[in-house]
């Protein structure tokens, strides 16, 4: 089935929509989850976005995702295993009608991914200019290439990649920032 590429305007209910949708992922994955996120472009409030949910669950181990299919398949899931992602876990959520409502990427705690992910989501929060310049990207593609996910998610990569650079780089001078600031209170 092709599926629209469709970007649309911040929803403010998308917040509570993850709120909603991450106390269940909890309840069905159970003890093994560390936290939950709300991540990709439905958490920048200033962007447009696909109106899909993206969460992100860190996990204490990765092998006892799997043992959980079936809960999540109960809660509308459909398990994709890996998905082109070493060590991730990766389910998708459609609507009754078959629309496209939910993203859950699975990490084990502390994985580069799971820090590349919430440090471009955080950047992109505190860089307004970089995610308006995202935004029109989005908006660009989509019209570009509306019946074609691949092509559109390929003009996202190389702006995806700086912002990554962006982002680490942010990080890293943040956590400078805060060491100095923990060393001045110190003397």
């Amino acid at each position: 089935m092709t599926r629209k590429v469709e970007v649309v305007p911040h929803n403010p209910n998308w917040h509570s929509l993850f709120e909603t949708e991450s106390k269940q992922i909890a309840l069905a994955l159970g003890e093994n989850v560390i936290a939950i996120h709300h991540i990709g472009s439905t958490s920048i409030e200033t962007i447009y976005a696909k109106p899909i949910i993206d969460i992100l669950v860190e996990v204490s181990s990765i092998a006892k995702v799997d043992i959980k299919n079936l809960a999540m398949q109960l809660l509308g899931y459909e398990c994709m295993g890996e998905f082109g992602i070493k060590d991730r876990r990766f389910f998708l959520k459609d609507d009754l009608t078959g629309i496209r409502t939910h993203h859950i990427h699975v990490f084990e705690v502390d994985s580069v991914q799971v820090q590349r992910h919430l440090v471009f989501r955080d950047y992109l929060n505190s860089h307004p200019e970089d995610a308006q310049a995202y935004s029109e990207l989005k908006r660009s593609l989509a019209n570009k290439y509306p019946l074609d996910i691949e092509k559109y998610m390929d003009g996202k990569d190389g702006f995806i990649q700086e912002i990554d650079r962006k982002a680490a780089e942010w990080r890293r001078q943040q956590s400078i920032l805060l060491e100095t600031k923990l060393k001045d209170l110190q003397v």
